[in-house]
């Protein structure tokens, strides 16, 4: 058996984005339905590079399609919780870029989940893959952590 990896704190991340939840975030469990986590993770990542220019999701050459995505849950959150996401970069490859993120609860600093994205970068038209562009590159290099 697998031993489970404790919680990530918000210092092993490399950029945040802060969210709030919302009422309709919460299932009929009291918490935050687990496919919300999801729509943060993404959120976070398109914000980021939307932010620095690096994403033009109508007009832009290049896209990031999910390729692979995984999600490990350490503790509840749910509304009306603050929500902070924490952002890096596990590994760039030549047209790809694994992306891990952890969300944090209010102002906790253990992560309450932590999950990651694998995007392959292709030509918007094509949809084939194609390496990363150099300032996509470069600006992403800025989010390598060891994870």
């Amino acid at each position: 058996m697998t031993q489970r990896l404790p919680p990530g704190r918000r210092a092993d991340y490399a950029a945040f984005h802060a969210h709030t939840t919302r009422w309709n975030d919460n299932d009929v469990y009291g918490h935050l339905n687990n496919v919300v986590h999801y729509a943060l993770f993404d959120s976070t990542v398109n914000a980021w590079l939307i932010a620095r220019g690096l994403l033009d999701p109508a007009r832009g050459a290049q896209i990031g399609l999910v390729a692979e995505t995984g999600c490990r849950y350490h503790a509840e959150m749910g509304y009306p919780d603050r929500i902070t996401a924490g952002l890096r970069v596990a590994r760039l490859g030549g047209s790809s870029v694994r992306y891990e993120l952890g969300l944090f609860r209010n102002d906790d600093d253990l992560a309450a989940a932590e999950g990651f994205f694998v995007h392959v970068y292709v030509d918007a038209v094509s949809r084939r893959p194609a390496p990363l562009a150099e300032p996509l590159r470069a600006a992403l290099q800025t989010l390598v952590r060891p994870g």
